[in-house]
């Protein structure tokens, strides 16, 4: 692939969670050493910065098509605070309306754009199940929920401030027991009977985000079917913003699943040529 121009792109961010979003719809992102660029751009350090990477791309059956990268490289199926920015992205471009469909690797997601608000139905739930796991002697009650992505939430009934994320959310991350993908791992403290709190392991980051949209989604349903929580669940994340959660229950289903909240342009910029010749991306 060829690249003679700058790669125009705008880091956006829901809840704490940031993104870089391009619209891919020309094809000018480079396919040649893709995980190693989308790394290098994700890193803080000498990159952009940021949780993740987004492509929006054309689809025929829908308004467009997004490719969701997490901070390594790796391409992930769903991010619930990456599709509200990519809905928002999508309608300030013009390139849908403000009701929208588009598709991801989880299937075809709804969103809906009011402002800088935005309402997005998330895949329907599947996998729940209940465990008990040895992490180095440490015995975790688990429950396990895929919400688009694999989520294991754990239950904290004292300071949530005080959980070790970095340590006790690896050990589950990596556990045998979720190989060979793994697992996203929350911790929530509920707070009431309409609120919780919530603190994010995030694999494909391997560390603790200020949000996760997903995993948010995860912890009401969780807690709900507990009987501790009941639809709309407003879930306030580490970076102090909230998420509000509705669903249905059914039974022992949850269906009309959907996740509300900001998403904002932080900055517009370019990739330069200079970082993509550093990156072996260019081949003219």
């Amino acid at each position: 692939m060829s690249i003679h121009d700058e790669i125009s792109f705008w880091k956006m961010q829901g809840s704490g969670n940031d993104f870089i979003i391009i619209d891919n719809r020309k094809a000018i992102f480079p396919v040649t050493e893709r995980v190693k660029l989308i790394a290098a751009l994700c890193r803080r350090s000498t990159g952009v910065g940021a949780d993740g990477l987004i492509l929006i791309e054309d689809d025929p059956y829908a308004d467009f098509l997004w490719r969701f990268y997490n901070a390594d490289g790796s391409e992930a199926e769903m991010c619930g605070n990456g599709g509200r920015c990519a809905a928002r992205f999508a309608f300030l471009k013009r390139i849908t309306g403000s009701e929208m469909v588009f598709t991801t690797l989880a299937g075809s997601i709804r969103a809906q754009v009011d402002g800088a608000l935005v309402k997005l139905e998330m895949t329907r739930p599947a996998g729940r199940q209940h465990l008990e796991i040895d992490c180095g002697g440490a015995l975790e009650k688990i429950d396990f929920i895929n919400t688009g992505v694999p989520h294991a939430v754990v239950m904290v009934e004292r300071d949530l401030d005080l959980v070790d994320v970095a340590e006790r959310g690896a050990a589950i991350r990596y556990h045998q027991s979720f190989a060979p993908a793994g697992t996203n791992v929350n911790f929530i403290k509920i707070e009431d009977d309409y609120t919780l709190s919530i603190r994010t392991y995030e694999r494909g980051v391997e560390g603790e985000t200020l949000a996760c949209g997903t995993g948010a989604v995860a912890g009401a349903l969780i807690a709900c079917e507990h009987s501790l929580v009941e639809s709309p669940t407003k879930v306030i994340t580490r970076s102090g913003e909230s998420l509000t959660i509705y669903y249905k229950k059914e039974g022992e289903t949850f269906t009309e699943v959907f996740l509300e909240g900001g998403a904002l342009i932080v900055y517009r910029g370019v990739i330069d040529r200079d970082f993509l010749e550093d990156m072996n991306c260019i081949t003219d």
